[in-house]
């Protein structure tokens, strides 16, 4: 039997190592959660007090201020008729009542007519 020396890196050694590629992966940060984007849109929107539309899954619009929001649902506040609590999972989309102009029964967004009638 041929008798083998067994050859150990000393630590100080190890340590003039550059860390591997899969040590770096797991110190990485997990990104948050979300952006906050939709709570910085509704309270710009909330503090100037701007007209909205709310278009719903099923297609109908609903026009007012947005008062208040939570992580489920907007409170749209209407001159003239009730106020509604809306929840967002039937929110297809939101936007400014003065972003659309009404062309005929097209509707164009005011950046869209802008660039056609240059």
């Amino acid at each position: 039997m041929v008798n083998r020396k067994l050859i150990r890196p000393t630590l100080s050694n190890l340590r003039e190592q550059p860390p591997s590629k899969y040590v770096e992966s797991q110190r990485k940060r997990v990104p948050p959660e979300g952006t906050n984007a939709e709570q910085y849109y509704y309270l710009k929107q909330m503090s100037s007090k701007t007209p909205m539309v709310v278009t719903l899954l099923d297609g109908e619009e609903i026009f007012g201020m947005i008062e208040w929001y939570d992580k489920n649902c907007i409170k749209v506040n209407r001159e003239t008729k009730p106020n509604l609590m809306i929840p967002k999972h039937v929110i297809k989309y939101i936007y400014k009542e003065n972003e659309v102009k009404d062309f005929g029964g097209n509707l164009l967004f005011e950046s869209e007519s802008e660039s056609e009638s240059e």
